[in-house]
Order: C-alpha cells, then sequence, then structure tokens
C-alpha cells in the first residue's frame, strides 16, 4: 500500500480470506480469528483503505449485485442461537462505491449490475469484518456471485475492477480454500492437527498453483486439481478467491498469510495477492 499523487491512498494488493463457522468472531481458540485481528498491523498496513469492497460466498445473485445502503449497514444472519457479541456490526454503507462497481462493470459489456439499497452485510462479510476493522468505521460495500457461471468469469469479473485499488478500495473475497458440509469432522474439535486426505491434497495443489502463478489452472480447479468437486461440491466458498486474484491483475504474485485447519477438512487458508 502506498500513498499516490495529491495524497490518495493506493494499494496494489487484493486479497483472500478462509473463514468457516460464524463463532469465528468469539472462539479464542481459532488461530484463523488471531490471524484476522493481526491483519490490520500485520499484513495490510496500519493505513485504512477509503472503502472495502467484500466479495462473499453467502450472495448468490443471477446477475452482478452490489449493496449500496445509506447509513450502518444492518447485519444479516443464517443462524441463531450465538451469543450477543456476535450480533453487531454497524460499519456505514458505500453506495458511492456501489454505483463506481456498477459504472466499471456496465463500462466492460455486463449490462445489469443490480445496486440493492436495503440488503446488509452477510457473514460472509461481516465475521472476518469486525475482527480486521473493529472499529466498523470504514464504508462497505459488498458484491454477489453467480453460480452458474464459471471460475474464469469471476476471475475477469476481478479484473475488470482492478482500477477500484487505485483508488485506495481494499478488495477482499472471503470463502473457504475448502468447503465441504458433509464431510466436516465435529469429533476433531475446531482446530485440527488430522486433516483428511483429500482436503489436504486439495489445499497442497492449491498452495502450489497460486504460489507459482499458475492462474489457469487455479481457474480450471474442477479438471485441474485433485478433489476438486470434493473439495467444492459447490462452488460458492471458491468463486470469492478467483475474483480477488484476478483483481490483483495479470502475473499478480501470491503470497500465503495464513493457514490452519479446524474440523478435519476446513481449510483457512488465506492469501494476499500482489500486482507486479
Amino acid at each position: 500500500m502506498q500513498v499516490g499523487e495529491m495524497g490518495r491512498l493506493e494499494t496494489k494488493e487484493t486479497f483472500f480470506i478462509s473463514q468457516g463457522s460464524p463463532t469465528l468472531s468469539i472462539d479464542e481458540s481459532l488461530p484463523a480469528r488471531h490471524f484476522l485481528k493481526s491483519f490490520r498491523e500485520k499484513v495490510y498496513g496500519s493505513a485504512a483503505p477509503t472503502a472495502i469492497l467484500i466479495i462473499s460466498g453467502h450472495w448468490e445473485t443471477s446477475h452482478p449485485a452490489v449493496t449500496a445502503v445509506s447509513g450502518p449497514s444492518p447485519t444479516i444472519y443464517d443462524f441463531y442461537g450465538f451469543p450477543a457479541e456476535m450480533y453487531q456490526y454497524p460499519a456505514p454503507g458505500a453506495p458511492e462505491l456501489a454505483e463506481r462497481v456498477k459504472e466499471i462493470l456496465n463500462a466492460n459489456g455486463l449490462e445489469r449490475v443490480d445496486v440493492d439499497k436495503k440488503r446488509g452485510l452477510d457473514h460472509g462479510a461481516w465475521v472476518p469484518l469486525m475482527l480486521m476493522y473493529p472499529e466498523a468505521d470504514i464504508p462497505v460495500c459488498q458484491l454477489s456471485i453467480q453460480t452458474h457461471k464459471d471460475a474464469t468469469y469471476h476471475y475477469n469479473l476481478g479484473r475488470v475492477l482492478a482500477p477500484l485499488k487505485d483508488e485506495g478500495v481494499l478488495i477482499l473475497g472471503s470463502g473457504a480454500a475448502t468447503h465441504n458440509l458433509s464431510k466436516l469432522r465435529a469429533s476433531r474439535g475446531h482446530v485440527s492437527s488430522v486433516v483428511d486426505s483429500w482436503a489436504l491434497d486439495f489445499d497442497s495443489w492449491l498452495k502450489d498453483a497460486l504460489l507459482s502463478g499458475r492462474s489457469e489452472d487455479v481457474n480450471e480447479y474442477e479438471e485441474k486439481a485433485p478433489y476438486g468437486k470434493v473439495a467444492h461440491p459447490r462452488p460458492d466458498h471458491f468463486y470469492p478467491l478467483h475474483v480477488a486474484m484476478g483483481a490483483a491483475g495479470q502475473n499478480a504474485k501470491a503470497e500465503l498469510v495464513h493457514q490452519s485447519w479446524g474440523l478435519g477438512t476446513l481449510s483457512y487458508s488465506s492469501y494476499k495477492f500482489t500486482a507486479t
């Protein structure tokens, strides 16, 4: 991150964050929680972005859509029975950023981009953000995914949004490096020392592909990766990675910034993508 002409904040970096259960926001035993709490100081830098564009695996639409709430964003809960402190993250909405995203996507051939002025942040957005930026003082705009499209579509979606980095916007994908809820192993506890071989094989392949700059392989993960369809029976939690990877720019350098496991199969591997 750097300050450009006329003091404007610029960044060459985009990020993909793996987040699992909503209890990540309160469970002190999870290493991923401590990683996210240290994100601003140790990973991104102390200077705050002008706004955050977050792509969550929990918002699926037929066409791209962005949130444009005026005032504090409401938070969406698709779970219940958790402690009260989880039910609050009043980050301001970012309607100007939403219009900017729409403008960029329209200019690059996506004729329909919906602007949702009522929808708040789902837990794929507010859970990591309440750890990364607990003051809830940075405007947040959420971008949806289209699960009927493929990974390359989402990579290209990120590519056209890359100019936002020059405007000080933090582009953040939020999902999971592995996400097969039917294969979670609750008996192993939230923090796992024993990981199923298929999950480890996929996670290792992903790390090698990203760090080697093989973005096309990552876009074709269902054919190229071991256990691709096992690691992601549905692509919802993986497509945010493709958007973040694309938004960093062609030939961007990937760096693994966190790695831990939960429930035997859930990878919290998280990556930084830096433009070269």
